[in-house]
């Protein structure tokens, strides 16, 4: 699996709902938008596999249905599991996309946002590498500004927030070591982003 990172530009371009500015890795996991959908939030997330422990590959092959379900004791607890994410963010920066944003990526799970439920329906979903509750890297908070001035240069998204924030309760990423001030100071900057709505105690 190539993990040689491509260089973060925003102003690199997309096809059919792919940003060509990350490595691809085709998940099965995902599904049509509603046709009424209206694509304008995104979802940061965080996920390591096994949980605290980067760079195993294993992220990528759970999205893709490849992970060794017998290759580590916590993945007995998620066996069969079938998610995905438009994206994945590494320790270094690096970013993959395993779905198309125009497709429904299953990222969300049982949720509710701005009014509306189910937000895999008109989301986009983020996964940063990391645990909850722990602090993220500045390669990823570069990597994650860039990857959102480019969704918001393609995208009308209005609102962003944590999952733990759409399904409270429930989950509880990113968590308390993710640094939201410093991603609304960058995203005000950004002339296609400054309009984001963020969670309101953020």
């Amino acid at each position: 699996m190539a993990t040689t990172a491509k260089p973060a530009d925003h102003r690199s371009t997309w096809e059919s709902g792919w940003w060509q500015a990350a490595h691809k890795l085709a998940s099965p996991n995902f599904g049509p938008r509603p046709a009424d959908a209206s694509i304008d939030l995104v979802v940061v997330h965080s996920i390591s596999l096994p949980p605290g422990q980067y760079g195993t590959g294993a992220v990528q092959q759970l999205f893709t249905n490849q992970l060794d379900w017998d290759a580590h004791p916590y993945y007995q607890g998620i066996r069969g599991l079938e998610v995905s994410s438009h994206f994945f963010i590494t320790r270094q920066g690096e970013v993959w996309q395993f779905v198309s944003c125009d497709d429904r990526a299953w990222h969300a799970g049982v949720s509710h946002w701005r009014g509306r439920d189910r937000c895999n329906d008109d989301s986009i979903g983020i996964e940063l590498e990391g645990l909850e509750g722990l602090h993220f890297e500045s390669a990823q908070y570069l990597a994650l500004q860039n990857l959102c001035q480019a969704i918001g240069d393609h995208y009308a998204i209005a609102y962003i927030a944590g999952h733990e924030h759409i399904a409270p309760g429930r989950k509880h990423d990113p968590g308390a070591g993710f640094d939201w001030k410093a991603l609304t100071a960058q995203l005000k900057a950004q002339s296609s982003t400054s309009h984001w709505q963020l969670p309101p105690q953020v």
